[in-house]
């Protein structure tokens, strides 16, 4: 039965989307099932698996109306063992036209709960704003992890966050739990980079992730070429680093 994992941070630009084709492919790689599930209108997630978006005619939107089934909207992608729940800007409307609907927060749930025993892990990757796609992806998942950047305002917004997961778990998803948060764009050279780390692993101890994703120029460039970084430069230091990611999730999970 797979595991149902957000990845979520209600912050633009701190590495949600890299982490979440990153993380499917890297847990594609080490030979385990991956659905990655495109819950962002910018569809970037889309774009840097090397799918044309203007071309998606079935994927999250169609999915959150429920006009089709869930495993209709899977395409596969050039990446081993990772299929993909494309993205469209026209999931910008999903919330206006969710806004009246009942359960209008079980939407995701309800399609892609059918998928798990397909798949060891099923990423969502989030929109960065705390509305009805994120609290969507929240209800549906079993855990979120959160990726913050080893930069100034890094734990702004944090609280906001967390108040978020909580109130899903209250409300909406009992069995949400926090599957770790992760420490991105990080530069050793900087002092700034070091104090974020000691600052976050102070507050949170148990709940970082062991691995860092360094700031590497491959991992900005491998989107552009519509590849994650397994394949555009398998021995990058971002490679590395997310490949290290999949194997403590897989660890943890058992």
């Amino acid at each position: 039965m797979g595991k149902i994992i957000a990845i979520a941070n209600q912050k633009g630009g701190v590495g949600k989307t890299t982490t979440s084709v990153n993380l499917a492919a890297s847990l594609g790689v080490l030979e385990k099932k991956i659905l990655l599930i495109d819950a962002d209108p910018q569809a970037n997630a889309t774009s840097g698996l090397g799918i044309d978006v203007e071309g998606v005619e079935q994927g999250t939107y169609q999915l959150l109306e429920h006009t089709i089934a869930a495993k209709d909207a899977i395409i596969p992608t050039n990446s081993p063992n990772l299929d993909l729940i494309p993205s469209h800007i026209d999931l910008v409307a999903i919330e206006i036209e969710l806004v009246d609907k009942e359960e209008r927060e079980s939407m995701l749930k309800k399609a892609v709960v059918p998928l798990k025993a397909d798949y060891d892990f099923i990423l969502i990757d989030c929109a960065p704003s705390l509305g009805l796609l994120t609290l969507n992806a929240l209800t549906a998942a079993d855990s979120v992890i959160i990726p913050i950047q080893c930069e100034y305002f890094a734990l702004e917004g944090l609280g906001k966050l967390l108040n978020t997961i909580k109130s899903v778990q209250k409300i909406h998803n009992p069995q949400l739990d926090i599957e770790g948060l992760l420490l991105t764009m990080y530069d050793s050279r900087l002092r700034l980079s070091n104090q974020v780390v000691e600052e976050v692993k102070k507050h949170f101890d148990e709940m970082v992730f062991d691995t860092i994703i360094q700031r590497n120029v491959r991992l900005s460039e491998a989107p552009s070429y519509g590849e994650s970084i397994i394949s555009y430069d398998a021995s990058s230091k971002g490679a590395n680093n997310y490949l290290s990611l999949a194997n403590e999730l897989i660890e943890k999970n058992g």
